[in-house]
């Protein structure tokens, strides 16, 4: 009995692998999203970046695999995603015609209730996340991580073959200390490290446009330089980027002309060179 209870649990893991490589197959390029640090802005580069690539006629996903702190879909608004006639998939919830997204914090029955999940339960959850949701044939999938390098991280690096990555930082030193040990964790793994967006980078003035670099000047741009790495772009403290977000709706999407929104078009446009 014991033997069969080993074979079932060999069968049910080939078929999960089976599963797993039959969606990664379908997605051309997966781009981590990563930070050394909480509060860089990280998950809004990641819905606009998301949300450009999707209005430029790409088909895309967007992954929130921050656990703790999911916030993808506070920026985001959509109906939650939907399940299979059997249950056994998920259907992202759609924001667009090419856009489609999927968080933790859709599944949760209170929005405010914590999750108390140790490592092993984590790395379920992105299996889940990666095997048994429909996310069909993708140009790109962005994964929003959580800050640091930690378990997230580590699921996915182990999990998915083929990985890049864009680094997020703001330009004051505390949080460029910690953006080095991210580029250093990259670097020591089979990820592509795309490039350094620098986040925050200047306050823009509502009324004639002119940005203040109220954290330094350059400081991002001068560290992505000296460790040899692309600096993909600036992208400003805009009151318009407040005010879309409060709206459920990514900056780039909003009408109207804005220096942050010109920034996000610059670097996508930079992505497909790449």
């Amino acid at each position: 009995m014991e033997h069969l209870t080993d074979l079932n649990t060999l069968v049910q893991q080939d078929k999960a692998q089976k599963q797993l490589e039959n969606t990664i197959s379908n997605i051309k390029n997966i781009v981590l999203i990563l930070s050394g640090k909480g509060g860089v802005g990280k998950t809004s580069v990641s819905v606009n970046l998301a949300a450009q690539l999707a209005k430029e006629g790409k088909k895309v996903g967007l992954l929130d695999v921050d656990i703790h702190g999911p916030s993808v879909p506070v920026l985001l608004k959509t109906e939650a995603p939907k399940y299979t006639e059997d249950g056994s998939k998920i259907i992202p919830a759609r924001y667009s015609d090419t856009l489609g997204v999927l968080s933790i914090q859709y599944l949760l029955e209170d929005p405010d209730s914590p999750i108390l999940w140790r490592g092993p339960k984590k790395h379920s959850a992105i299996q889940f996340f990666l095997r048994d949701v429909l996310w069909g044939s993708l140009d790109y999938l962005i994964i929003d991580t959580p800050p640091g390098t930690g378990d997230e991280h580590l699921t996915i690096m182990q999990t998915l073959p083929k990985l890049s990555a864009i680094v997020v930082t703001t330009p004051n030193e505390v949080a460029l200390a910690d953006v080095r040990k991210t580029i250093g964790f990259v670097r020591g793994t089979s990820i592509e490290l795309l490039g350094l967006i620098e986040n925050m980078s200047a306050f823009v003035c509502p009324h004639c446009d002119c940005e203040s670099p109220i954290f330094g000047k350059d400081s991002a741009k001068n560290m992505a330089e000296s460790m040899g790495i692309r600096f993909l772009g600036s992208i400003p403290l805009d009151m318009k980027a407040k005010e879309a977000a409060e709206r459920g709706i990514p900056l780039v999407e909003d009408e109207g002309n804005s220096v942050a929104k010109e920034r996000y078009q610059e670097i996508t446009s930079l992505l497909y060179r790449l």
